[in-house]
């Protein structure tokens, strides 16, 4: 393909999705905007080869962080055995005490995992496991599609593997799990960030798009209110709002988002929620630290895929460490998301590097710290030519009765020349993932 076959590709998409109103919420110097989340029209290729380790290793790392969460929320022998800090694990703010002793159904609670990955020249590495609601999986099925309608030689003529079975793979799962009833994405709505995501996803697998105000318990059971006043009863919930958000009954009571007393429902097994709540301690940026451990304690295997290497200030030795290494770490905080709260040390100047030493004084178990990975760059059509940016890597694992990759993915790229970020929200661009057949 040329250049300008690529320019105009690129175009044609981005057109659509701003048509669609595929757009992100960024906050700036106090300011808010939206902008688009661009497309790039060259895609990332995997060999088939390489995404065969990829996916041993996802379906590893996502068994042994479900087997964690059964742990944690039952009987804490991974705890109890001192593998981590008891207080390293209660004092993290996605732990939730009222989700203790729930056994959701096939005891899965991660049914959606986004796992966050960079290659470097060396292999892969994991950054990050998104737990809670992972995003972004609807972007390069849409992309692909648009590509689909108006170049389909293109996928005709190489062996790539079809990416247009991620709503089977959800839909799939859903039937696994869901209790008897009707299935539903659950929204904070029209303004959220995300809300293209869910309403396609909700149209992709048959499941119904509802609001907060359409979902109402009676007794021990969630029901559905359609436009007619009719009511359905639900069975599982693709919930897309937070944990804390979920039931103003039992977390946040200022919630309006939430559904009073749908946590008493799911206690009592009557529904499914997808993800459960309580996911948030098990991608805590800290409990990252400690997956490679719950492989070799929860599965007796050595973990195929790598961490970065990292440190966490709550140990003596790594605070130690840390800080008289500042300058060439990257420093996170835990409590942050979307590329919020990472400061590279180099970027700082003395003044701020004090600040930041006498943070991690103060809260050690708020932040890690990283080693910087040189992760590769790709190529990047910019201005009518290609440039290389950073890029990294969203796996999307569904797990019901079984634990599947999805042989797709998002990738994400750095806008800035010589920017570590990708995030949509920090402002990066996202293309296709060409996972090949052969």
């Amino acid at each position: 393909m040329d250049t300008q076959v690529l320019q105009e590709q690129a175009e044609r998409v981005n057109r659509a999705l701003d048509r669609y109103g595929v757009k992100f919420g960024v906050y700036k110097n106090g300011e808010f905007h939206e902008q688009l989340f661009p497309f790039d029209a060259l895609p990332r290729v995997i060999r088939a080869d390489q995404f065969d380790k990829l996916e041993k290793g996802l379906i590893q790392r996502v068994c042994a962080l479900n087997l964690f969460l059964c742990d944690i929320y039952s009987k804490r022998c991974i705890l109890r055995d001192g593998i981590i800090p008891q207080e390293f694990i209660y004092s993290a703010k996605g732990f939730l005490l009222p989700c203790q002793g729930i056994r959701p159904p096939q005891d899965v609670y991660s049914h959606i995992s986004g796992i966050d990955l960079v290659e470097a020249p060396d292999g892969w590495y994991v950054l990050e496991d998104n737990l809670r609601v992972p995003s972004g999986a609807s972007y390069p099925m849409i992309a692909r599609e648009i590509v689909r309608r108006t170049n389909p030689a293109v996928f005709e003529e190489h062996s790539i593997y079809e990416n247009r079975n991620y709503a089977k793979l959800l839909a799939n799962m859903f039937s696994e799990v869901q209790c008897p009833g009707i299935v539903v994405v659950l929204t904070p709505g029209r303004y959220n960030s995300a809300f293209f995501e869910h309403a396609y996803l909700a149209e992709k697998t048959g499941a119904t798009l509802a609001f907060p105000e359409d979902l109402e318990v009676t007794g021990d059971v969630v029901y559905y209110k359609s436009f007619n006043g009719g009511k359905q009863r639900v069975g599982a919930i693709y919930r897309r709002v937070s944990d804390e958000f979920l039931d103003p009954l039992l977390f946040d009571e200022h919630s309006v988002i939430g559904v009073p007393h749908l946590m008493e429902v799911y206690r009592k097994g009557n529904v499914s929620l997808i993800n459960a709540p309580g996911n948030g301690v098990a991608d805590d940026k800290g409990t990252y630290y400690f997956v490679p451990q719950m492989i070799r304690y929860y599965l007796g295997e050595e973990p195929i895929l790598q961490n970065a290497p990292t440190y966490v200030p709550y140990y003596k030795h790594d605070l130690q460490y840390v800080l008289a290494h500042l300058k060439t770490l990257v420093v996170k905080d835990v409590s942050e998301a979307g590329g919020y709260g990472v400061v590279f040390g180099r970027d700082l100047s003395a003044a701020q590097l004090e600040d930041l030493r006498q943070a991690i004084l103060s809260k050690p178990r708020r932040f890690i710290a990283q080693e910087i990975i040189n992760f590769n760059d790709l190529g990047v059509f910019l201005n009518g030519k290609e440039v290389p940016r950073k890029a990294d890597f969203r796996a999307f694992v569904v797990q019901g009765k079984d634990i599947r990759v999805w042989h797709s993915g998002l990738t994400r790229y750095a806008l800035q020349a010589g920017s570590f970020v990708v995030n949509s929200s920090q402002g990066g661009g996202f293309k296709d993932t060409w996972v090949l057949s052969r």
